[in-house]
């Protein structure tokens, strides 16, 4: 994907990993991109630095001062929203599996997303305070989900997983299924009809 030259309206979902030594976008990059999350599209900003915080990471504080650097530089140029942790219950950890964590090549840090206004007064079932029929435009973590999706042209994962291995791998991919399906399909999980569905699955 070409930011500067390709048209934003044609991708609805954007995933954004922060890498070392990444420039700053440009102008037109970054209106390009507001443009883009105003009007239904979701980005996915990955950090990829999560690993520095687990027992035996391989990599310095200066690799995370220098990620976070990079986000709160991007960050500071887009209109993004308020944001909160993944509360539980939101659409996305159930938009097709049923997720209570998202993992990806590491694990254990927080998945951020738009607040939702749980003080205004719903006029239906969906929920308050997301921009785009109810869906974030916007979802920050430092999971490195790219390198847990990643597989070689025989099908053969590229990156160990660390710590769960191959089920972790699983949840991260499950992850990414319900980021596309939520993308798509906005808060029509959010309707209580259904409920029914959800309850007989969690009590399989």
């Amino acid at each position: 994907l070409n930011l500067e030259a390709d048209d934003l309206s044609l991708f609805p979902f954007i995933y954004w990993r922060i890498d070392e030594g990444q420039q700053t976008p440009s102008a037109r990059v970054l209106e390009k991109l507001d443009a883009f999350m105003k009007t239904g599209g979701l980005l996915l900003v990955d950090t990829a630095d999560q690993d520095i915080r687990l027992p035996g990471g391989n990599r310095n504080s200066a690799f995370a001062t220098a990620q976070q650097g990079h986000l709160r530089s991007f960050l500071s140029q887009l209109d993004v929203p308020p944001l909160e942790p993944v509360p539980t219950g939101h659409v996305i950890t159930k938009s097709f599996y049923l997720l209570s964590d998202f993992p990806g090549r590491f694990t254990g840090g927080r998945v951020w997303l738009e607040a939702t206004d749980r003080t205004a007064e719903p006029i239906d079932e969906a929920p308050r305070g997301e921009s785009n029929d109810g869906v974030t435009p916007l979802i920050i973590g430092s999971h490195d989900w790219a390198a847990a999706w990643a597989v070689d042209g025989n099908g053969r994962a590229l990156y160990p997983v660390t710590p769960g291995g191959g089920a972790q791998r699983e949840i991260a991919l499950r992850f990414g299924i319900n980021t596309v399906m939520y993308t798509l399909t906005g808060n029509y999980k959010a309707d209580q009809v259904h409920v029914p569905a959800l309850l007989e699955r969690l009590g399989q």
